[in-house]
Parts: structure tokens; sequence; C-alpha cells
């Protein structure tokens, strides 16, 4: 399936003006999920039967305020999914940003099975080329492929994932531009400069994104769930619209992984391959530290010059 931000088509069903224009909005909401369009204020995710345990173990936790409402599995042309409150419904024309939270993007067993079998590959090979030429070794140029280890270890090094421990995957704002080219984004500075363009410098809405956070961490070191959890692929959805309206919420648990009974991860220590840490709670850190760099910059670029007679 393809990320939210290449979905260009969309499902045609019966449904009002209002809700096919939000459809367009509902790709962004969790990329990499097939959705379609459901009765007003909800939407259909591509069940998953990880995610659905994941909602279903939410219900008693602190996190269940911060996650899309879950309202059970539905059949619908043959197929299953999961009926979710549409987090964008309230919002007029919305500009929303995707963070994909934690040091990794894969768990340590896609990484265990990915060794099993080290095929080298050209389409992995190109991919690595796209974003930066000089990330092949000079044998992998020769071969002109890449296994997948090497690929899955290397992607995370290139971007702001491997430096805050978490990084941006994409933006698309209320005037339909959408930006997805932050593979290379690394440095708190770059991050910086997209939420600034991001939030358009609005001191008010960047206020509500850290309040919304703080509320959020509170809960993350609250919540049983989370303790219990290698939280990987997961992502905080950021959406605010002209009106000033501003909330964060996270979503996808597809890859969000159990651990063995009488485990728990502390989510701030950096990740040893066997100790499972997703770093989330670091990059959470980092991220509530960019939006006050962000607050910041944007409070002394609008303050008032002082001049003082000579």
């Amino acid at each position: 399936s393809k990320p939210w931000w290449k979905l260009k088509t969309i499902v045609h069903w019966h449904f009002s003006a209002t809700q096919r224009r939000r459809l367009n909005w509902v790709q962004l909401a969790g990329h990499k999920g097939n959705f379609k369009a459901a009765d007003e204020g909800t939407i259909l995710k591509k069940f998953s039967e990880n995610e659905m345990q994941c909602f279903e173990k939410l219900r008693g936790d602190t996190l269940l305020p911060f996650v899309p409402g879950y309202h059970g599995v539905v059949e619908k042309d043959g197929e299953s999914f999961l009926l979710m409150t549409d987090l964008l419904a309230n919002f007029d024309l919305p500009n929303v940003m995707d963070c994909k939270m934690g040091v990794r993007t894969y768990l340590e067993d896609e990484l265990v099975r990915a060794r099993e079998r080290p095929k080298p590959r050209k389409d992995l090979y190109e991919k690595m080329m796209e974003v930066d030429s000089d990330g092949p070794t000079p044998q992998e140029h020769s071969q002109l492929s890449v296994t997948k280890p090497r690929y899955m270890q290397w992607r995370e090094t290139m971007s702001s994932t491997h430096t805050l421990g978490f990084r941006i995957e994409g933006i698309k704002k209320c005037d339909g531009s959408c930006r997805t080219d932050f593979k290379k984004t690394q440095s708190k500075q770059d991050v910086i400069q997209v939420f600034k363009d991001f939030t358009g410098g609005n001191v008010s809405i960047i206020k509500s994104y850290l309040n919304r956070l703080v509320e959020i961490q509170q809960a993350l070191k609250n919540s049983e769930f989370f303790k219990r959890h290698e939280v990987i692929g997961s992502s905080l959805l950021f959406i605010h619209d002209h009106s000033g309206k501003a909330e964060v919420w996270i979503i996808d648990f597809g890859k969000t992984t159990e651990l063995p009974e009488g485990r728990i991860l502390n989510h701030n220590i950096p990740w040893q391959e066997g100790n499972r840490e997703d770093g989330y709670l670091w990059g959470l850190d980092n991220l509530s530290c960019t939006l006050e760099s962000v607050s910041n910059v944007t409070k002394e670029e609008n303050s008032p010059i002082e001049t003082h007679d000579l």
C-alpha cells in the first residue's frame, strides 16, 4: 500500500460534499494504512490484528484520551476495517503534520528476520542512491545492490530519527500543498525551521501544541500499556486550522509489540540490540524542546526593535 502522502485517488462512495472534502485529509491521518470514508465523524482503516489488539488494551489506560476513538471492526465490500474517530472532522481545512517517534522504525524481530536471508537488492540500492549517492559502500556500488538489514539501519542514520528520536514524515497544508522531503532533515535547526513554517509562527498554536505534549508525556509515564510495549512506527499527528484550534494525537499501532511477561521498557535510554528500547520519551523531550525553540524564535522576531537616541 502507498504511504498516505502519495494517495491521490479518492474512494467513490455516496457521501456528502463535506465528507468527500475531508477524505482528502483522511489519507493523511494514518500513513501506510488504507482508508475509506464512513459515517460523519468516523473513518475506516484497513484491518490490522495487531492494531486492533492495541486499541482493546488501551480501553482502560491513561493514554485513551490521546488516541483515536476505536469503535470496533466492521465489514465493507468483503474486507475488514477498524472503525475509528476521524481526528480531522472538527477542523476546517486543517494543516497536518506527521512525526514518527522513536530512534528506529523497525522492530528488532524485523532486523533478525532480514539477517536470516540477507539477499542483495537492487531496489534498496536505488532507494539509497535517491537519498544519498555517497550512502553505498564501494562494494555496494560495484554490486549495484544493498541488503535489507544494511538499508534499514542506514535509513535511520540519515534523518532526525537518529539525532533527535523523531522525524517528520510529511506535512499537508490547508492549501493542498504537500511536503515529504525530510529524509535528510537531521539537525535541530532544520527541524525548528520546518515547524516554524508549519505553524506560520503562530505563538498561540505553538503553545497549544506544547501544552498537549506535556499532557501526553504525563500520560505516557503513567501508562501501563506504554511500559509493556515496544512502540515502533507510531506517530504524533499535529493538526491545526485558521481558527487557532490545535490538537496532537498518538496514532498508528500496527507495529507496537507487547513485551514478554514481566518485562518493561524505559523508553528513554539508548537502544542496543536486544534491549528493545525505542527511545520514544527521549524523542518526545526533543520534540518539546524543538517547539519551545520555535516559540522563542517567533517571539524574538515579533518583538519591537528598541531604538536609542545617540
